[in-house]
C-alpha cells in the first residue's frame, strides 16, 4: 500500500508592526498530509490580520511573562532620596511628601499665623536643584564688605578733602575707578564665602497674596523658578490687615549669574506676575542680592545689584 504526498501549502507572513504593511507570502512545501489539512491551513493563513495580532500581543501571557523575566531584579528606588529639601521636618516648609497643592491647603499665608507654625516665613524648595552651600560664611562676608566699603568713604574724603572748592564731578571722576574696584572687590569676597545668592521681591496685598504665592509655589517646585521661595506668614494677632503687602522672595543661586535671574525673571513673567501682567497697575517687582539686607551700608546693594543685575 503506497504512501500519499500532497501538497501542503501554508502562509509565510512577515507580520510587521501596523505601522508597516504586512507581506503575505504563500509558499508550497512538500508535506505529508491530507485535503482537509490542507483546506483547514490556507484558511487559517487566509484569515490571519496582523494589526489584530498586534494590537493585543503586550496582553499575552506569554509576551507579559517574557517582559517580567527580562526587567533587573533590583530596579532604582522611586523615592524622594535623590531630591533636595532644606526644609525638611520643618512645619514652615513643603515637605516632598505633599503635592504642592496639598501644601498650599495646609499654610494659605493670609490666614496662617507665625506663631502657628513657629517661623514668620512659609517655605518652599526646588528639589531638583543642587544643594545650596552650606557653609555660606555671611559673618565673614559682612566683616569683609563693611570693611572694603569703609576704606572706599576714607578714601573719598581725602580726595574730597585735598581738592577743596572743586566741583562735585571733579571729584566724581576720582572716585570713579575706586569704585569700579570695589565691585571687583565685594564680587570676589561673595563668591570667596559662597555667599552668592539673590532675590526677586513682590508685594502682594493680603487679598492677593494666596493667588500669588500659589504660582511662585508650584513654579519653584517644578523647577520653573529659582532654588526656593519664601512668603512673609501673618502677624500674630494681626486681624484686620486690610491694605497691608505681604513680602514673597523668590531665590537665585547667584545674583552675578545675569542669565540666570533674567530667566527667574521671565518665569515670573509667564506666571503673569510683573507690572501691567493683569491688565491693570500690575505689582511691582524687586531684586536685591543675598548680602544687601545683610549691610549697613545704603550703597551696597547699588554698587553689586546694578553691576551685575540690574
Amino acid at each position: 500500500m503506497g504512501t500519499t504526498t500532497t501538497y501542503l501549502t501554508i502562509l509565510v507572513s512577515t507580520v510587521r508592526h501596523p505601522r508597516f504593511p504586512a507581506k503575505h507570502t504563500l509558499t508550497t512545501l512538500f508535506a505529508p498530509g491530507d485535503d482537509s489539512l490542507r483546506t483547514s491551513l490556507t484558511k487559517r493563513a487566509g484569515s490571519f490580520d496582523p494589526l489584530i495580532y498586534w494590537s493585543s500581543h503586550n496582553l499575552r501571557l506569554f509576551t507579559i511573562a517574557v517582559t517580567a523575566a527580562t526587567k533587573p531584579a533590583n530596579p532604582p528606588p522611586t523615592t524622594s532620596a535623590s531630591l533636595h529639601n532644606p526644609y525638611a521636618n520643618l512645619l514652615s516648609g513643603r515637605q516632598l511628601s505633599e503635592i504642592v497643592s496639598a501644601f498650599l491647603t495646609r499654610l494659605p499665608p493670609s490666614v496662617t499665623t507665625s506663631a502657628s507654625i513657629g517661623s514668620p516665613w512659609i517655605f518652599i524648595a526646588n528639589p531638583h536643584a543642587p544643594n545650596r552651600a552650606t557653609s555660606e560664611d555671611w559673618a565673614g562676608f559682612t566683616a569683609r564688605g563693611t570693611e572694603l566699603l569703609d576704606a572706599l568713604s576714607a578714601a573719598r574724603a581725602d580726595i574730597e578733602a585735598s581738592m577743596p572748592g572743586k566741583a562735585k564731578g571733579t571729584v566724581t571722576r576720582k572716585v570713579t575707578p575706586l569704585r569700579k574696584q570695589l565691585e571687583k572687590d565685594l564680587l570676589a569676597a561673595a563668591k570667596e564665602r559662597e555667599c552668592t545668592t539673590g532675590k526677586w521681591m513682590l508685594f502682594p496685598t493680603v487679598e492677593d497674596v494666596d493667588y500669588v504665592w500659589a504660582k511662585v509655589a508650584k513654579g519653584t517646585a517644578e523647577g520653573e523658578l529659582g532654588v526656593a521661595a519664601k512668603v512673609a506668614a501673618r502677624e500674630d494677632g494681626g486681624e484686620g490687615d486690610g491694605g497691608a503687602r505681604r513680602l514673597i522672595c523668590v531665590y537665585t543661586k547667584d545674583f552675578a549669574d545675569a542669565e540666570d535671574v533674567k530667566r527667574v525673571l521671565l518665569g515670573l513673567k509667564g506666571q503673569g506676575l510683573l507690572r501691567g501682567d493683569d491688565g491693570g497697575e500690575g505689582r511691582g517687582i524687586y531684586y536685591k542680592c543675598g548680602e544687601c539686607a545683610r549691610s549697613r551700608h545704603a550703597s551696597w546693594c547699588r554698587v553689586v545689584c546694578e553691576k551685575y543685575v540690574c
